[in-house]
């Protein structure tokens, strides 16, 4: 083999959207740089077009996925666990870079985010069990309660922890049955791009999840405002954008989950399971209930 330096192949990255990887439609990247300083990539820098694509893009899967079984649900997320356990070390760099952290502790980050993948994997067929159920009324009726997915959600991702916190706020989103649009942290956007290309070999439909790099408020804004996105997780957002775009939200009536300190590495509970569950509750008779006892 001869000793001449090989040259470097430089990783174009691309937004995801549709289960496809566009460059943005106004053709406009922006630098990425690490901790020091120090040129990373060209990511994207998405456009209000980008945002309205994503949203048909969601608002068209969202019919199969809601519809898709809650345990088949589950198995999709535990291949995307898989297919990133078998991406480690891409993701440990691309964290270090991204966070400045030393090489162990972005790979206890990146170890972190894919076993919150499977602690929502088995989520998805229990949640049920946990905020549904049968209700006691008085009358011949059984009362049953369950609840179902929002719809189309966009979820503003945690701006310092690329990964681990971007993997915290998407997964539970999806796992009940809810379509995303991600804005990836402006600052670091290159482990949500890379997760585009996990998802994309993980037998996820196309649609469920569409990431979008660029400046957050120039995303956030149209997204906020449009009229068929049904919820929003303002976590990466500062107060100032976060008021912002709750007042843009409030035109439809959106469910807006406001932004709170979060420690991303400590048990994430249910709660943001339930943020984004609507409850359906459907009465239906029993027969007429005698002295005998019901006649059903």
């Amino acid at each position: 083999m001869s000793d001449v330096s090989r040259l470097g192949v430089f990783k174009t990255y691309k937004l995801y959207v549709g289960g496809k990887f566009p460059r943005s439609e106004s053709g406009r990247v922006y630098e990425v740089t690490d901790s020091k300083g120090r040129w990373l990539a060209n990511a994207p820098l998405s456009s209000r077009k980008d945002a309205r694509d994503a949203v048909v893009a969601a608002r068209k899967a969202f019919g199969g996925w809601s519809g898709a079984t809650a345990y088949n649900r589950g198995q999709i997320l535990y291949r995307i666990a898989e297919m990133l356990e078998g991406r480690r070390e891409q993701f440990v760099r691309e964290v270090a870079d991204a966070e400045g952290l030393s090489k162990s502790k972005a790979a206890a980050v990146v170890d972190a985010a894919i076993d919150r993948w499977v602690w929502y994997a088995g989520w998805t067929d229990k949640i049920g069990q946990v905020v549904g159920g049968a209700n006691p009324v008085a009358g011949p009726f059984f009362n049953l309660s369950t609840p179902e997915p929002t719809g189309v959600v966009t979820v503003i991702a945690p701006q310092e922890s690329s990964f681990l916190g971007l993997v915290s706020v998407l997964a539970p989103v999806i796992a009940t049955g809810n379509t995303a649009i991600v804005v990836a942290s402006e600052k670091s956007p290159l482990p949500a791009l890379s997760l585009g290309e996990v998802l994309a070999t993980s037998d996820l439909p196309g649609g469920v999840v569409n990431v979008l790099s660029g400046r957050t408020a120039e995303i956030a804004t149209p997204l906020a405002s449009h009229q068929d996105v049904n919820a929003i997780d303002l976590t990466g957002a500062d107060d100032v954008l976060a008021k912002e775009l709750e007042i843009a939200a409030a035109d439809n009536l959106k469910r807006v989950l406001r932004p709170q300190a979060v420690d991303f590495s400590a048990d994430p509970g249910t709660h943001r399971l339930t943020a984004f569950l609507e409850t359906k509750t459907v009465w239906h008779p029993t027969g007429s209930l005698g002295a005998s006892g019901s006649a059903y």
